[in-house]
């Protein structure tokens, strides 16, 4: 080993990822299920980059420890590596938990005797005591126990290391570093046959913890929904429109509302403009208002300190019209959304085409997903948004029969319940009889809920009185998932067999279909 010798604590970067798995291969030489692939340190680094870090020897990684933030309750003290970790998807990570959890440390062979893993795990301590968490805890090998299995129980084993007696390289080195033994564990790690599968549950407990209520930045866990049900009315122009639209973001904001969810198409009584138009050119002439509407649901967010779904507008992509929304954060920050499953009557008298991008949004409040009407009764992009850690579903829609209602009820409720989510839904009522682009509307606002015992019985939070204008504020609490994701009667997104099935997001597909132009009446909106 050279004598020149220059050693650098830092987090860890994708691109240290050949060095790390150099390293992981020499440290685990005959537990090649502990190889982590360059996807989970990309999905850890994501997620939490400065829970990652390592140890470079002239600029090469040798050491690194990985970890994660949960909320500890969830899991309690009987708890596998598998599930601790989220089946390795590293989902489990909630940075309004309470605990750093270790889920790797290790050292090149070639470099152990230098103190590196006491380097890492006073990196660890520092972090734990800078997010004020309340202690650090992990599932620790015990490698040297299979030599003494056959005259020792794993208790007895432990014991004999705490007293020195025996050593062991994992247990001795955690207990010299002030963690203590919570308990054994049967079936930690799967193919960990020098432990035989054993583990220690040990904890560093940071004594600086503060207990407070409420840490400054970490999401709100009870948040308060407001849903516009929205009359179309004839309006005259956008001033007339934006000021019915901030009547709604200033009376749901006096309610302290987290959200304001606008519906599909909430600008329609604008297409009154256009009647001597065809159904597409309308539609394309109502886009150009899309912008203008931003720039003010932007600023309404701003003043009224909510966020603000803006339900759905026509947006033309060059040539091509969509039918996209935003949310506009209430700290002046926005994000677009497309509608990715286009009806088959928007194609034909709106020439629509859809989006191509299925994703959550972060918020003050969490992970939210947003799918515009059509969109929820396609099971596949809930799923795909709950694997991203969607929380609460926004759901802006437009309805003009009670059956085509019916069909978005109905899906929500179940995506509710299949994701382990809240979903709200906000739609319109009324009808606009001067606009021949319009039919009549039907609607019945809602928040649906998961179906436990934690939640209403028939897994409505809360609904509007159908077919009139009005607001629904609605409280969800988050913690409620959490305990139902782990404790509830049935855990549906922990038991997926995903063994035997998976679901993933192709990237790269783009949208197909162009605009297509006929003059007919629009029938099935969804």
């Amino acid at each position: 080993m050279s004598k020149d010798m220059r050693i650098r604590l830092r987090h860890l970067k994708l691109e240290d990822f050949q060095n790390l798995r150099d390293a992981m291969v020499q440290a685990y030489p005959d537990m090649a299920s502990a190889i982590w692939r360059e996807d989970h340190i990309r999905t850890l680094i994501d997620l939490f980059p400065e829970g990652q870090f390592c140890v470079t020897v002239n600029g090469k990684v040798v050491a690194s420890a990985l970890s994660i933030i949960v909320d500890y309750d969830l899991y309690g003290d009987n708890h596998t590596y598998k599930q601790i970790t989220g089946d390795y998807t590293f989902r489990t990570h909630d940075r309004s938990g309470d605990v750093l959890y270790g889920i790797d440390v290790f050292v090149h062979p070639e470099y152990r005797g230098m103190r590196l893993a006491r380097r890492l795990y006073e990196a660890r301590k520092e972090l734990c005591e800078r997010l004020n968490l309340k202690s650090i805890i992990a599932g620790g090998r015990i490698p040297n126990y299979a030599q003494y299995a056959n005259s020792l129980k794993p208790r007895e084993y432990i014991d004999k290391v705490k007293l020195k007696e025996l050593y062991d390289p994992t247990l001795s080195f955690q207990l010299s570093n002030d963690f203590h033994v919570l308990k054994v564990m049967q079936g930690y790690l799967q193919g960990d046959t020098s432990s035989l599968e054993y583990a220690t549950l040990i904890e560093w407990n940071n004594i600086y913890y503060d207990q407070r209520p409420k840490i400054a930045g970490r999401a709100n866990e009870v948040v308060r929904l407001g849903l516009v049900q929205w009359q179309m009315r004839p309006m005259s122009n956008l001033e007339a429109l934006c000021d019915q639209v901030e009547f709604f973001v200033d009376a749901v904001s006096s309610y302290k509302a987290d959200f304001c969810l606008f519906p599909e198409l909430f600008n329609a009584p604008l297409l009154a403009e256009f009647n001597n138009l065809d159904e597409a050119a309308a539609m394309r002439g109502l886009a150009r208002y899309t912008e203008p509407l931003l720039r003010q649901f932007i600023d309404y967010a701003i003043r009224y300190n909510v966020n603000i779904i803006t339900g759905s507008m026509p947006w033309l992509d060059g040539e091509h019209l969509k039918n996209v929304g935003y949310l506009c954060r209430r700290d002046g920050t926005w994000e677009k959304f497309e509608k990715v499953h286009i009806t088959p009557n928007e194609v034909q008298y709106w020439g629509m085409i859809g989006g191509d991008e299925v994703r959550v949004f972060d918020t003050d409040c969490g992970k939210v997903g947003i799918l515009i009407c059509y969109d929820v009764e396609f099971p596949e992009l809930s799923r795909l948004l709950a694997m991203q850690g969607m929380q609460i579903l926004f759901v802006p829609f437009l309805t003009d029969t009670q059956n085509g209602y019916m069909r978005v009820r109905r899906c929500a409720q179940a995506r509710a319940i299949e994701n382990e989510c809240y979903v709200a839904i906000a739609g319109s009522v009324g009808n606009l009889p001067k606009v021949e682009n319009m039919d009549i509307q039907f609607a019945q606002s809602a928040v649906f809920t998961p179906s436990d015992f934690a939640f209403p019985t028939n897994g409505i939070k809360s609904e509007a009185t159908p077919n009139t204008e009005m607001t629904l504020i609605v409280d969800v609490d988050r913690d409620l998932l959490k305990e139902l994701n782990a404790h509830g009667s049935v855990r549906i997104m922990r038991d997926r067999r995903t063994d035997l099935y998976e679901l993933k997001l192709l990237k790269g597909g783009s949208a197909n279909g162009a605009p297509m132009k006929k003059k007919a009446a629009m029938r099935g909106k969804e």
